[in-house]
């Protein structure tokens, strides 16, 4: 029997999947910022489909349901900042260095993802509970690890203070870190590299060894 010919992707399908693939990532960068403003539950489809400029009906053309929207706006961030993440402790840093360079990778995914980082800040806690975030919860683990592992060896090699409670540092750079998500606007006055900067220039001065 003759074998059936692979449909082939002509110049005219090229641009319209790339106005599909860019009209979803506007649909939701808009969700992203309705979810973060108004928070997850008092969001509806609706709305989000009135900030987009369209009909409710035209919006499940591209998701199912605002469950799907929130699933990848969160999955996409993680997913790029672990990308972040495993580059920088891969890279055989020493633990000072990796501390800066998790700090400055974290504003960055900030820049990139405000608004679903600040969702996962006010929601993560409660969307845990459901099945398909539950993503959230080992994305949680895995950070703490990487945290705590590079403040607890940078005690062990004498870079930071003999005397410093890992886990009370960690919670104090994690949360002053992204809280950041609250006020920072992309494109302001100064880069998430300056900002980093900024922030590690305060943060460093009280834990690192005092010569």
């Amino acid at each position: 029997m003759p074998t059936k010919k692979k449909p082939q992707v002509t110049a005219a399908r090229r641009p319209a999947a790339a106005a599909a693939q860019a009209r979803r990532r506007e649909l939701l960068e808009t969700a992203a910022e309705v979810f973060a403003e108004q928070g997850y539950n008092a969001t509806t489809v609706r709305k989000i489909a009135d900030h987009a400029g369209m009909l409710a009906g035209s919006l499940y053309y591209h998701f199912d349901s605002k469950e799907s929207m929130l699933e990848e706006i969160l999955r996409t961030f993680l997913d790029e900042l672990w990308n972040g993440y495993d580059t920088v402790l891969d890279a055989g840093l020493g633990p000072r260095e990796t501390l800066e360079a998790l700090v400055t990778e974290s504003f960055r995914e900030i820049d990139r993802h405000r608004a679903a980082v600040a969702i996962y800040q006010k929601e993560s806690k409660q969307l845990v509970a459901q099945e398909r975030f539950g993503f959230l919860a080992e994305s949680q683990r895995r950070f703490e690890k990487a945290w705590l592992s590079t403040l607890e060896r940078g005690v062990a090699a004498h870079v930071f203070r003999a005397d410093l409670d890992v886990r009370l540092t960690y919670r104090f750079v994690r949360d002053t870190v992204w809280v950041a998500a609250s006020w920072y606007r992309p494109g302001g006055q100064h880069s998430p590299e300056e900002i980093a900067r900024q922030y590690l220039s305060m943060v460093l001065d009280g834990i690192a060894v005092r010569e």
